[in-house]
């Protein structure tokens, strides 16, 4: 078996999945570009079948990558693999990546098909795929409910008919490591042909055990790529997470024997951008990019680590990505040093124009901020594409005032499709006050589901991100912004959100493995 673990990831696709993590095709474009600063070995763009943006967006990915292989994913039928094909055209290189289910929960009560023409389903697309490309991969959703007799029978023939690629999918993720671990091993053993395709793992996190059953996949079972999002974003409670997996094998590379190809300082950028475009802000204990994740209160640890560093911390910061916060620009910067930090910072913009855009957005918030440290900078970019985005509203001025024993008033400028609208209401705070302006005059019906504040550096000063998650006739949506002032960017993310929901949408689900 090979000594390297391919790297496989899913946020665009399986990521997009979690309510309200819907991204633009800017959006995924620049995560696409990340991934391949992080050196992920595949990166799947999507599922090209879903919609005609979907389809877009794995073309513009397949024809920006270089590095990385880029994957379309596409259900067991012509269509869908023609679709993925076609997406891929033009890529330096491309895997189609098709599913069919094969348990019999899933096959009776979802499919309404029969054991014998799921196989015969699958046979044909792996055959049908081959058309288009060599590198195939072929999952059977629910794989780790499947009848193993079954399963062997199904992944014999798609390894016959060409599959390079066979991913056993805990699609709900029902496993446990041990016993996951050893489903592969068994299959592996007993499929005469297993030896001619790689073997994946695809593993959820609804009994928090994603990662942990990625492993045992990975040295129990024998699977040589694991499949894996940023922040672990994905369906339900969530994918694998690649930060945590990629440097368990670094770490212990005593234990698994691995190397992985993935540059682990572009982490951190990663998780950020993941972040900051989806509104799914990481949790301060998060494992490897949570703001706790190399922070040492108790006196014990701090005198350990200042001894001897490895005494309390087994990776270190800067190896993911981390770093002291850096002042790096002030209010007298000029444009030059704006434009060779963003560079610095692997931000690209797609025009001069939106560089003098930015400078100007920087400007003002160094009026306002006397340090400006990278996270601001990212959050400037971030939050403005996503306040600004291709919608009819964005956001000019606000004025509230609020003050003990009387209710809170607003006053917000807007402008809808270019025309400047003024709004003003009460509420119970200055942000349902705010919220309740911009909605006397939008009048959405949509439904708050989140509002959340995080603080993007330390201090008071620090601009505060604001994610506001909306539902409406079921669609969600999140929208973010960040200004210094949380009611202004409260503000910023509301319109961000509506933009967000009244952008059209004909995306069909994936019914993802």
């Amino acid at each position: 078996m090979s000594d390297k673990l391919i790297v496989f990831d899913t946020t665009l696709r399986d990521g997009e999945q979690s309510p309200g993590a819907s991204m633009t095709h800017e959006e995924k474009v620049r995560i696409a570009k990340q991934l391949e600063k992080l050196r992920v070995d595949i990166i799947e763009a999507g599922f090209a079948a879903a919609s005609n943006g979907d389809f877009d967006s794995v073309r513009a990915i397949a024809l920006a990558i270089k590095d990385s292989t880029v994957c379309s994913l596409a259900r067991a039928n012509d269509r869908d693999i023609a679709r993925a094909g076609d997406a891929l055209r033009g890529a330096n290189s491309a895997r189609i990546h098709t599913f069919i289910a094969t348990s019999a929960l899933h096959m009776e009560k979802k499919l309404r098909m029969t054991p014998d023409q799921v196989f015969e389903q699958a046979r044909l697309a792996v055959r049908f795929a081959r058309q288009y490309t060599d590198n195939i991969e072929f999952s059977p959703e629910d794989g780790s409910r499947s009848d193993p007799d079954f399963l062997c029978r199904v992944l014999e023939a798609v390894i016959a008919e060409g599959a390079t690629t066979i991913n056993v999918a805990d699609t709900v993720g029902y496993a446990v490591p041990e016993q996951y671990g050893e489903f592969i091993r068994k299959l592996r053993e007993r499929i005469p042909n297993s030896d001619k395709a790689v073997w994946s793992v695809h593993c959820h996190d609804d009994l928090g055990l994603a990662v942990a059953n990625s492993l045992a996949g990975i040295k129990i079972g024998g699977a040589r790529q694991v499949e894996c999002t940023i922040n672990a974003l994905g369906e339900r409670a969530g994918n694998c997470s690649l930060e945590e997996v990629v440097m368990a094998v670094k770490t212990r590379k005593d234990y698994f024997g691995l190397d992985v190809g993935i540059d682990t300082t572009q982490i951190m950028p990663a998780s950020r951008l993941v972040s900051g475009i989806t509104g799914f802000v990481v949790q301060p204990n998060k494992a490897i990019v949570g703001a706790n994740a190399f922070a040492h209160a108790s006196g014990i640890h701090q005198d350990g680590v200042l001894k001897a560093r490895q005494t309390y911390e087994i990776m270190r910061a800067e190896d993911v990505g981390w770093a002291a916060n850096k002042i790096v620009l002030g209010k007298l910067s000029g444009r030059n040093a704006f434009k060779q930090r963003l560079q610095e910072l692997g931000i690209e913009l797609d025009s001069e124009q939106a560089v003098n855009e930015a400078f100007a957005r920087f400007k003002d918030l160094a009026d306002r901020k006397s340090e400006i440290f990278d996270e601001d900078i990212h959050a400037l970019v971030s939050g403005e594409q996503g306040e600004a985005g291709e919608g009819a509203y964005r956001f000019v001025a606000l004025a509230q005032r609020s003050e003990t024993g009387e209710r809170p008033h607003a006053r917000v400028v807007f402008s809808e499709n270019g025309k400047e609208v003024v709004a003003e209401a009460q509420g119970n705070g200055p942000v349902d006050a705010t919220v309740n302006a911009i909605e006397s005059h939008v009048r959405s019906s949509a439904e708050l589901l989140l509002f959340s504040v995080n603080a993007i550096t330390t201090g008071t000063e620090s601009q505060g991100e604001v994610t506001m998650r909306l539902s409406r006739s079921g669609r969600i949506v999140n929208g973010v912004g960040a200004d210094p002032d949380i009611v202004v960017a409260a503000a910023k993310a509301y319109l961000s959100a509506l933009n967000k929901l009244q952008s059209p949408v004909e995306k069909v689900h994936a019914q993802g493995i």
